[in-house]
């Protein structure tokens, strides 16, 4: 800031424009400011040099930016002011020029306060048959806009700009003393950062961008004219306006004369300028979510709202931190992925039109960060118009015969994420990962087996009614899709060909509540009342029976991170939609950073990975993957490395698939937000399933990206205690039983016969021989007789005959699923 020296005249001036105020002076321009001193000060001295001289300015409202992960493609904007502060070296010198053209002609030689113009003014408004002339200068107009912006309450904001004596008198005793701690050049760069222009537009940066789409710097003669027009009535001379348009343009002209009248421009310059057709080419800033970048990065963009509004750093409360938002300026570079969400955009519509009542909803996660690459859905991110495109009749016949509409094809509803009702999807067999954890922390390995009946008699105590529970009792008896018997599995081969019958007992042994403490503790949230009070109480988990076959609700973002978690190695990350934020300062925030910790160890995690390599196509580091697969064409279509499961709720009500790279974790879920209990079934393929979109998303994701292969797991977490399995060729059955079971193994009877060397009815061999885990099963093939087996040592596959099924969930963890088929 630098001080001027202020002479005899100047305290004198500032003594008279106390006495013109006090209506001491009647002729004021009739007389010399000197003279008049003595009179002005016996009048009023003491009331001027009572007033306070520190003018404290808040800093005013200004944009948000919204930036996708390349920190340049717009995502959106958020304000209450569309402002954004510029230096006064980014400020064309026409644009200066006119400001000082326009309002104050003497800007740079008064001190604040125009004294000829306050007399001139004073003496023109004393006479009531002409027009009211104003007197306040550029330096006086940015102190009632300071005062203004800094009230903190609304009446102060009246006081800052009705019209009165007293007002007017302070507005000049701030401008003096501003005049004399700051420079001319900084006071108009704040007057033009501050000064509104209509259609939402303040300060010039917004302004060049609105009316001309282009910045303060490169605006011309005629440009910098119209926008400093504007400054005295932005309403009436609004040039976007049939009305306003040619008064816009008289105004400019005027403007324009008055920069030759001060000598900016030449007479030549002026009249070429006026010659220019004034054409208004750019438009309003777009403001909130609903005008996102792109119609389909709106819920996005609301995912990153409502995670703003739910952080502690930019308020206590939600409306300090809307206003942080919204006035604080920041620049904000979120973690959208521009090449996946474009990807899933694509992918969703091509599934499902926006028309279709069926939601196809795809979040995308990276591992090991937590940011969310992509959201996306078919459906348009905009309020329901009534006039056109007007949402589809509710998909719910109660809820249609009451006239009500749907939400589709537009809503502006949290589908991906949850929140305002939005408690997420049942999602299927997708949660037996979760048992799998459990029973990896437990120390069962991926090679634990069971023999996994078309029906199993669980310990889980149901309703005797329900058509889940064992005819005559009132325990969970959970079935196979199609009702087919699973065989002897292990975890490979049983998540491969997601067998009911294999993890309902699984669950059983390591304890429902310990599976639903994994699903916690890898992110979700049990945001339903019903899941919450099962998920939230360690004996109601603990008969929570259906729980592995994914009956609680979850949204696709949570489920995407659950997996996510376990592509990185066991490190969860709290779901976050920027990676930096930066204050109009240029400071780094550190609420962008990753907020992550170990929730699971490296080698369960890489464990649980390798297992949920079989459904989706790739090879496990065994390749013990089993004969069934439930979305085998993933590995295809990808052409990387991937994990992930596939799941199908009771009657196909939904449809659900998880696949992951190291790099990215997407997941789906289709099904009806308006209507769970829809009748429509939701399938995995063909290409209207929810297969071929999240496929699809993380095809477009990986583009160009290296391939990174899955760390496997140690030999002793995959293979546990391995044993040598003893022979029994040619032994009569009864004896091979008790020489595997007195190997310490469980002995199992092949109820099909096998051409062999041995006699009819003796063992021909085992399945599987050589060695497998303590405890596990070996099943005994009998042979047929007749001679040579395929391999000389009569053993099968070993697996049993795999089912071809997906879990069945129950529609409640009450209700356990039926036997419907499920994808």
């Amino acid at each position: 800031m630098r001080k001027r020296d202020h002479n005899v005249l100047t305290n004198a001036a500032s003594l008279l424009i106390c006495g013109l105020l006090a209506g001491v002076v009647v002729a004021a321009a009739a007389f010399p400011a000197v003279a008049m001193s003595g009179l002005a000060a016996k009048a009023g001295a003491d009331t001027f040099g009572a007033l306070p001289k520190e003018l404290t300015v808040a800093r005013a409202p200004q944009i948000s930016y919204l930036l996708a992960s390349d920190g340049k493609t717009p995502l959106a904007t958020m304000y209450d002011e569309n402002r954004r502060e510029v230096k006064f070296a980014d400020i064309s010198p026409y644009m200066r020029q006119a400001i000082i053209a326009a309002e104050d002609h003497q800007f740079y030689k008064h001190n604040g306060v125009d004294l000829n113009g306050v007399a001139r003014a004073f003496v023109n408004n004393s006479d009531a048959t002409k027009d009211r002339q104003g007197a306040s200068t550029l330096t006086m107009q940015y102190v009632r806009m300071a005062i203004a912006y800094s009230a903190t309450h609304p009446a102060d904001v009246v006081a800052a700009t009705e019209d009165t004596s007293a007002r007017k008198l302070r507005e000049m005793r701030y401008a003096i003393q501003l005049d004399k701690e700051m420079s001319k050049d900084e006071i108009l760069e704040r007057y033009l950062n501050l000064a509104a222009f209509g259609n939402g537009a303040y300060g010039v940066y917004a302004a060049s961008q609105v009316y001309f789409n282009k910045p303060p710097k490169d605006l011309k003669i005629e440009e910098a004219a119209m926008l400093a027009g504007l400054v005295k009535a932005p309403t009436s001379f609004d040039p976007t306006t049939k009305s306003g348009y040619p008064q816009a343009v008289a105004r400019r002209d005027y403007v324009i004369d008055h920069m030759v009248t001060t000598g900016a421009i030449t007479k030549e310059e002026g009249e070429k300028a006026k010659a220019v057709k004034l054409v208004v080419k750019g438009k309003r800033a777009p403001n909130g979510c609903v005008a996102a970048n792109k119609n389909a990065w709106g819920y996005f963009c609301d995912y990153f709202y409502r995670w703003w509004m739910s952080q502690e750093t930019f308020g206590s409360t939600s409306y300090d931190r809307e206003r942080r938002l919204k006035s604080g300026g920041y620049t904000i570079v979120t973690t959208l992925d521009k090449q996946a969400q474009e990807g899933a955009d694509k992918a969703v519509r091509k599934a499902k039109p926006v028309t279709s009542k069926e939601a196809v909803m795809i979040a995308v996660v990276e591992p090991g960060t937590g940011r969310v690459r992509a959201l996306s859905t078919n459906r348009n991110y905009k309020l329901d118009n009534p006039k056109a495109p007007k949402n589809r009749p509710h998909s719910d016949p109660v809820q249609r015969n009451k006239g009500k509409l749907g939400n589709y094809p537009n809503t502006v509803n949290p589908l991906l994420t949850g929140g305002d009702g939005i408690t997420g999807y049942q999602a299927g067999s997708v949660f037996k990962i979760f048992t799998i954890v459990a029973a990896l922390e437990k120390g069962i390995p991926l090679s634990y087996t069971i023999n996994a009946p078309q029906q199993f008699k669980s310990e889980y105590i149901i309703s005797s009614s329900s058509p889940a529970a064992c005819p005559g009792t009132n325990l969970y008896c959970p079935t196979n899709s199609n009702r087919q018997p699973g065989g002897v599995k292990d975890m490979w081969s049983a998540f491969s060909a997601s067998t009911n019958t294999y993890f309902v007992p699984l669950q059983q042994q390591v304890g429902a509540e310990n599976v639903v403490d994994v699903a916690k503790r890898l992110g979700i949230q049990f945001r339903q009342s019903e899941d919450a009070k099962f998920a939230n109480n360690k004996e109601a988990a603990h008969q929570w029976g259906a729980f592995t076959l994914g009956v609680s609700q979850v949204t696709p973002l949570e489920l995407a991170n659950s997996y996510a978690t376990l592509a990185a190695d066991g490190k969860y990350c709290e779901p976050i939609p920027v990676q930096e934020i930066r204050d109009l300062d240029g400071k780094k925030l550190d609420v962008a950073n990753p907020r992550c910790e170990k929730r699971l160890s490296t080698e369960v995690a890489r464990a649980a990975v390798d297992v949920a390599r079989c459904p989706v196509g790739d090879n496990s580091s065994t390749t013990k993957c089993g004969g069934s697969r439930t979305a085998a064409e993933g590995r295809y279509i990808v052409g990387k490395p991937i994990a992930g499961k596939s799941g199908t709720t009771d009657a196909e009500k939904t449809a659900s698939l998880v696949a992951m790279t190291k790099q990215y974790a997407v997941a789906g879920i289709l099904a009806d937000p308006d209507w769970p209990q829809t009748n429509v079934k939701m399938k995995h393929k063909p290409a209207d399933g929810i297969n071929p979109p999240v496929y699809e998303t993380l095809k477009a994701a990986m583009d160009g990206k290296k391939a990174i292969n899955f760390d496997p797991p140690g030999q002793k977490i995959a293979l546990g205690d391995q044993r040598t399995i003893p022979g029994v060729r040619c032994l009569d059955i009864e004896r091979a039983k008790s020489r595997i079971s007195g190997a310490g193994f469980q002995p199992l009877v092949s109820g099909s016969r096998t051409t062999s060397e041995c006699p009819a009815g003796t063992a021909a061999g085992t399945s599987p021989e050589g060695r497998t885990i303590k405890g596990g099963y070996v099943t005994i093939l009998v042979s047929a007789g007749g001679g040579n087996d395929d391999n000389g040592n009569g053993n099968g596959n070993g697996n049993g005959r795999p089912g071809n099924g997906q879990s069945t969930p129950p529609s409640s963890p009450g209700r356990p699923p039926d036997d419907r088929p499920g994808g």
